[in-house]
């Protein structure tokens, strides 16, 4: 991405409002045909019959006279299912939880408390603030057949047995159970017999289920590691409960072998289940999550890799069961709710998607890696080392089977003069660059080009660097704009090895020259409407390496060049991130060319930070997981915007469209574009410039420059453009909350 003060067009202000949505509407592809099966309540954990006609699942409706969990069972077949059509299959007394079909599809296997109490156990309070999960002293393990009578009991060791299911074969099942003094998996023979001890380490080890060949176990673990968690996880479990905070997908053989942690996502990772193939595991979520409460489905392979977001929609997707054939998918939500607190049941056809047409971490991580290594020392444009990273571009894109964008080359090249001196202007020298650019032909009606800049600072000889006295220095760009050229690279893969012909033509755009003023795209967008005239829309990904764990803020900006982007931003929104919409066309990055040749853009990036512009944007810096989603992002908006029959160009707001104003002095800090609203947050601070003597830092929020008050970066630049050489003013700022004023000299 241009620095700031380079940037001719420089326009990045916030127009829109930060973007939070509660409930996504975005495509659940793997999904069809969504039906409601319950209606009211708290409906969840069901589970095929072998023969797929009948659902197992657990209720609890005070408006039914449920106090707590009962099971029951939901016959399929019928016309119209709704609650009306659950029959209880349980005592009715105590509470109950985790029914499974036995082999035969005419009895069921559950845990009751029923025996050491009639009446419903107390759900435990929060602790701390920490949701937790009882661990009834009383359940025990029960067969019973489909009209409610008891005809075997499985378990009567004291304590906690429950979460039973039963293997594909029919011979096994497993469970949980607290009689070696901790919560671990076990197995027993079909008729209760030869009981073994699978799992054993310290934790709550539970929820398990067979794979469809009976040979593996997927499972939940909540395994505490230091000191303090095994003190808090014992002292709960002595009082029968576990706080589920904190849980990861594990795999094992059905003999406690080869143990394989298989998430590593941090949070609650829970309810898994096996695919069709055993390749992979689907399972509930909140990993994402910001803010609040919020579970989806994603699957994943066996070997912890491909994370796929399944469900968007609410705040609630858990328990998914595939039926014995695969071809349908139940699970628990609380979408469609009639009141406040439901869950129920849906079911839905389950539909395999092309694993082409996601992106892979590691074919992101290798391009990331070679761009920004030091081998290519930069990837100034007119180096040689930027004709060594056109030539990688050019045999990635030629790999793919795409068309060079002028029959002939995928290179495009250009020539401009640069600066030698930035401190004076009649210092120039005549540069050439060259574009990387590549056609996918889909004999389409409309042409959408993905682009992203490859060239970098090199060793700062054009003076862009943000740390001082760093010529000679590689500035190897990872994030800018190694991550964004990835994307491309990535993006083009899909689009091209897909089993789908899109309703769209591609260009994918690899530009150099951008960081001495969006040179290269300048040079291709002049033309584009002459050499397609169909260019419906122009999707720029600059700096998407380095999306923030814990906020996942993310800007997209343009969406105001089309009446069509905000909804379709919103729909296809990944899980837990926190959108910032940017309605102008007009930004530090190529998207301004297209759209200042009246083509709607839109604009991905993660925000600055303290390594901008520095040597240190290293690779080992990136934030894959959030690059891998980033992509999948925009590879569900490209698509849909092909689906578009008509995508019209509306010019931003005037407001939005002006130009930086002219100022002679500079603060030194890096700020964060994104619109907070209680003031500029800053990203990074330059070594030895005006606010790093006067201690601002990294972190903090200026609210005021003076007289001028600071809400966002465009304030913070009419500010300065106020300001003269010399000039002593306070500067107020918020750390941790603190408000605090110093002196600055500009």
């Amino acid at each position: 991405m241009m620095l700031l003060h380079k940037t001719k067009y420089f326009s990045f202000i916030i127009v829109s409002l930060l973007f939070s949505f509660s409930s996504s509407l975005a495509q659940e592809r793997n999904l069809q045909n969504i039906t409601k099966l319950t209606n009211g309540g708290d409906n969840a954990e069901a589970y095929f019959s072998p023969n797929s006609k009948n659902l197992t699942l657990q209720v609890s409706n005070t408006a039914f006279g449920i106090p707590c969990d009962q099971i029951f069972m939901l016959d399929l077949q019928e016309k119209e299912i709704s609650s009306k059509n659950l029959k209880l299959v349980s005592t009715g007394k105590g509470r109950t939880t985790c029914s499974y079909f036995m082999p035969d599809g005419k009895h069921i296997i559950y845990a009751s408390t029923h025996e050491g109490n009639v009446a419903c156990p107390a759900p435990p309070k929060p602790r701390d603030g920490k949701y937790l999960w009882a661990i009834y002293p009383d359940f025990d393990i029960y067969i019973a057949d489909l009209q409610g009578n008891i005809t075997k009991k499985l378990t009567n060791s004291p304590g906690y047995d429950a979460e039973a299911v039963v293997s594909p074969d029919g011979k096994k099942i497993a469970f949980t159970s607290i009689r070696s003094g901790d919560l671990e998996l076990y197995t027993m023979d079909i008729d209760g017999s030869n009981v073994k001890q699978i799992t054993s380490g310290l934790g709550y080890d539970g929820g398990s289920f067979f794979s469809h060949d009976s040979k593996k176990l997927v499972f939940r673990s909540s395994r505490p590691k230091t000191d303090e968690e095994v003190k808090e996880y014992k002292e709960l479990l002595a009082d029968n409960v576990v706080a589920p905070t904190n849980m990861e997908i594990y795999t094992c053989d059905v003999d406690g072998s080869n143990l394989k942690q298989v998430t590593n996502l941090g949070k609650a990772n829970w309810a898994p289940y096996f695919h069709p193939s055993d390749k992979k595991i689907i399972f509930s979520s909140n990993h994402h999550s910001t803010r609040g409460y919020d579970f989806q489905l994603y699957m994943i392979d066996l070997n912890g890799e491909n994370l796929r977001q399944i469900t968007f929609e609410s705040e609630f997707n858990a328990f998914p069961m595939f039926s014995p054939d695969g071809k349908k998918l139940v699970f628990s939500s609380n979408r469609q709710q009639e009141k406040a607190r439901e869950t129920n049941v849906f079911i839905a056809d389950w539909v395999e998607t092309d694993d082409a047409e996601y992106a892979n971490e590691k074919n992101l991580k290798k391009h990331i890696t070679y761009l920004s290594s030091d081998a290519l020392k930069g990837r100034l444009t007119g180096s040689k080392e930027e004709k060594v990273a056109a030539d990688y571009l050019s045999k990635q894109l030629k790999s793919y089977g795409l068309q060079p964008y002028n029959k002939n080359s995928y290179l495009q090249e250009f020539t401009y003069k640069v600066k030698t001196d930035p401190n004076d202007s009649l210092k120039v020298k005549e540069n050439t660059g060259r574009n990387v650019i590549a056609f996918l032909d889909n004999k389409a009606s409309k042409t959408i080009i993905i682009g992203a800049h490859y060239d970098h600072l090199g060793l700062n000889e054009h003076n862009h660097s943000t740390k001082p006295n760093s010529k000679g220095e590689i500035h190897n760009g990872a994030d800018d704009n190694a991550s964004g050229v990835a994307g491309v690279l990535e993006l083009a893969r899909i689009l091209s090895q897909n089993k789908t012909v899109e309703k769209a033509n591609y260009i994918f755009a690899l530009f150099s020259g951008e960081e001495d003023g969006l040179i290269g795209s300048k040079k291709m967008a002049e033309n584009i409407k002459t050499l397609y005239p169909n260019a419906s829309a122009m999707i720029n990904m600059d700096m998407i390496g380095r999306l923030e764990t814990t906020k996942k803020e993310l800007t997209v900006g343009g969406v105001g060049t089309s009446p069509e982007f905000s909804k379709i931003v919103e729909k296809n929104k990944p899980a837990g991130f926190n959108i910032t919409l940017d309605e102008s066309g007009v930004g530090p990055s190529d998207h301004t060319s297209f759209y200042l040749k009246d083509i709607p853009v839109l604009f991905f990036f993660t925000g600055t930070h303290s390594d901008y512009h520095k040597p240190s944007d290293d690779e080992e810096k990136i934030n894959y997981y959030g690059v891998n989603a980033i992509v999948n992002y925009v590879a569900r908006i490209a698509n849909e915007i092909s689906n578009q029959e008509q995508l019209p160009f509306t010019k931003t707001k005037a407001n939005a469209a002006k130009t930086r104003p002219k100022y002679k002095v500079t603060l030194g800090i890096m700020p964060d574009y994104t619109d907070h609203g209680d003031g500029l947050h800053v990203d990074g601070v330059t070594e030895g410039r005006p606010a790093d003597v006067a201690g601002i830092k990294e972190g903090d929020i200026i609210t005021k420059i003076g007289t001028c008050e600071i809400k966002e970066v465009y304030a913070y630049m009419e500010c300065l453009g106020k300001l003269n050489v010399g000039d002593v003013l306070p500067v107020t700022f918020k750390r941790n909350g603190e408000t605090k004023t110093v002196s600055v000299k500009f």
